[in-house]
Order: C-alpha cells, then sequence, then structure tokens
C-alpha cells in the first residue's frame, strides 16, 4: 500500500521527535521551522511539551501553532544557544544544502537555523535531488530594490518572477527565480546576498542541515554527510 505526502510527512515529524528526544533537557529551547511538514512537527512536539523549556519559531505561523498548544515561544535575542532547529525543505541535495523559503519564511529560518547546534531536515522523498534548483529559489527583497535585483538576477542568468500579494513577516518582498541549474550551491548563495537590496535568499548551502530525515514508501530513512 502506498503511502501519501502526508503520512510521510507526519512519519518524518515523529521520526525529529524521537532523534531529538534523548537530547534534550527541561531548559531546551528549540528552533521551529515553518510550513506543512513543520506542522506536523509541532503538533507532534506537544505531546512532550512539558519535558522542555519553549521555542523559537521561525515565523508569525509557526509561533501561533505552538502557543495553540501551550508551547511558551521566545524572541530569539532572549535566547543563547539552541539545540536543535527542525524545518522542511523545499529541495535537498545530496550533501543536504536545500532549498527553502516556499512559505516565503526564509529569512527567519535561515537566522534560527545559523543560532542551532544542530539542523535536523525533515522532508518527503520527493524533495531530494541530484542538483539544486528545479524548485524556483525564493530571494526576499527590500520592496525599493525589487526592480534592481531582478535585473541582477537575469545577469546571473535567472527569470526572477515577482510573487505578487506576498509580503514576509520582515515586511520585504520575494522574488522566485526559475532557471537556475545550481550546480555551485555555496557560491552562488554568497553571490546573491551580494547583491544590494537582498536580504537572504533560499539556497542553504553555507549553513547545510546536519542531519535529513527523509520519509520514503519504505520508511523514514536518516541521511548525513
Amino acid at each position: 500500500m502506498s503511502v501519501n505526502q502526508d503520512q510521510l510527512k507526519q512519519a518524518v515529524a515523529l521520526a525529529a521527535l524521537e532523534h531529538i528526544k534523548p537530547h534534550i533537557e527541561q531548559d531546551s529551547i528549540i528552533g521551529i521551522g515553518t510550513g506543512s511538514t513543520a506542522n506536523f512537527f509541532i503538533d507532534a512536539l506537544a505531546t512532550i511539551k512539558n519535558q522542555f523549556d519553549g521555542a523559537v519559531a521561525s515565523s508569525e505561523a509557526s509561533a501561533e501553532r505552538l502557543k495553540s498548544h501551550g508551547i511558551p515561544v521566545y524572541d530569539l535575542n532572549t535566547v543563547n544557544s539552541l539545540e536543535f532547529y527542525i524545518d522542511g525543505a523545499d529541495e535537498s541535495n545530496h550533501q543536504l544544502q536545500l532549498i527553502k523559503g516556499g512559505g516565503a519564511a526564509l529569512t527567519r529560518e535561515k537566522i534560527v537555523a545559523a543560532v542551532a547546534k544542530s539542523f535536523v531536515c525533515i522532508a518527503d522523498e520527493s524533495k531530494l535531488v541530484d542538483v539544486l534548483g528545479t524548485f524556483p529559489l525564493p530571494v526576499e527583497v527590500i520592496p525599493m530594490a525589487r526592480s534592481h535585483v531582478a535585473r541582477e538576477i537575469v545577469k546571473l542568468g535567472g527569470d526572477p518572477q515577482y510573487r505578487e500579494g506576498v509580503v514576509t513577516d520582515n515586511g520585504n518582498v520575494i522574488l522566485d527565480v526559475w532557471n537556475l541549474s545550481i550546480t555551485s550551491p555555496r557560491d552562488l548563495e554568497a553571490q546573491l546576498n551580494n547583491i544590494v537590496g537582498v536580504v537572504t535568499n533560499g539556497i542553504f548551502a553555507l549553513r547545510p542541515a546536519d542531519v535529513l530525515l527523509l520519509g520514503t514508501q519504505d520508511g523514514v530513512k536518516t541521511i548525513t554527510v
């Protein structure tokens, strides 16, 4: 019997909970990502909410979901360190370099990931690719720089498309970049971030995931580099 995508997401969420449970303590604060797979993890995390202190959320939506379960949510500025950051991905290569930002939370996700000691990515098998870039790369941009950034991205070979009607939690806009074959993720991540007006982009290669829990028809596979 085949397993549908939601069942795969739930399976990896439960696997992530089992992965972190032996390592969390009463004063632990856990970084939480954004999106449908992260939501499954939040719901699973609620079952052990009395075993840790609270969470830092990478979006307002995740913060609200955590609070609805009675899990305290902290401002990252008040937290010295995070043992874990748990989040999904739109794509992952075999080096655990990711594309994220389909939900427009890429900047806060990247900040929380930077603070965490261990970044655990949870995804279903459709997200694992040989080369990043089939999923359009999100770039968060200061609104007044949108056209300038788009022109610079065209010079790099990308086809930027303004994600109309979307404003990030930071008050910025998103350009989705199509038709990129990202063979050097670290280089392109740095290059895009150096364009004036770019807040950050959705390549997570300078700080990749440490562990990928991949939901497959044969169960959850643990992938590390």
